[in-house]
């Protein structure tokens, strides 16, 4: 229902990050096995990490970096936060946009704070944003992880947030929770009872189980190509 509903909106959201799909030039960034070149990338080095992303998109006269919706990653080998349960977990939930840190991020509608949080472990979302939307009566919810630290200032559960404010920046590591800057976007119909996290990846077994709880947030950020 929700991706119906998201659809049937999609023209009415604003953008959640200064970026113009139509005339900014972007990459998609394949980060699973099938791309060789992340065997030479010292991965657990965030600068080296940092200087591979970032020289892909120079390399190729791009300003930003797209991708990762139920995308299955290798890179998560790099932390043991991905490595807790008997599966490993490798699924991405979310789309990452990989841009310089400061870059601004917004409300694509209306809502309200429903938690925050640092989640401070290597390789985790860093400062995290989780916003309460209603769509025609739908509840659901966008998570925004890799912030600034100055992105956690002055909110409170409950804060209303305007369509189209400024929400967030992204972050720089190790405060990002160690990673080269990127937002993580991410869709919820059920946060299972958590507050200021949710799993951004999950194993190959409960793969559809989290697929239809976060639905593609491609249906509200509209880049040309990804898979909807």
């Amino acid at each position: 229902m929700i991706t119906e509903l998201l659809k049937k909106h999609q023209a009415s959201f604003a953008p959640v990050v200064p970026f113009d799909w139509a005339k900014n030039d972007f990459l998609h960034l394949d980060f699973t096995q099938q791309n060789t070149e992340l065997e030479q990338v010292e991965l657990q080095n965030s600068q080296l990490f940092s200087d591979y992303v970032f020289g892909k998109l120079r390399a190729a006269h791009a300003s930003v970096g797209v991708g990762g919706y139920n995308e299955h990653r290798t890179i998560y080998r790099r932390s043991a936060h991905f490595q807790q349960t008997e599966e490993p977990r490798c699924i991405h939930l979310g789309v990452d946009i990989w841009a310089a840190a400061g870059t601004p991020v917004f409300s694509p509608l209306a809502g309200r704070v429903h938690s925050f949080a640092n989640n401070a472990n290597f390789g985790d979302y860093g400062p995290t944003i989780i916003l309460e939307h209603h769509l025609e009566n739908q509840l659901f919810y966008s998570l925004y992880g890799h912030l600034s630290a100055e992105s956690l200032e002055g909110l409170y559960e409950g804060k209303p947030i305007e369509k189209g404010q400024l929400i967030a920046t992204f972050g720089q590591f190790p405060i990002n929770g160690d990673w080269p800057p990127h937002l993580h976007f991410q869709l919820i119909t059920d946060l299972l009872g958590l507050k200021g996290d949710f799993p951004g990846v999950c194993t190959l077994r409960e793969r559809e189980r989290f697929l239809q709880l976060c639905p593609d947030p491609n249906l509200i950020l509209g880049i040309p190509g990804l898979f909807q």
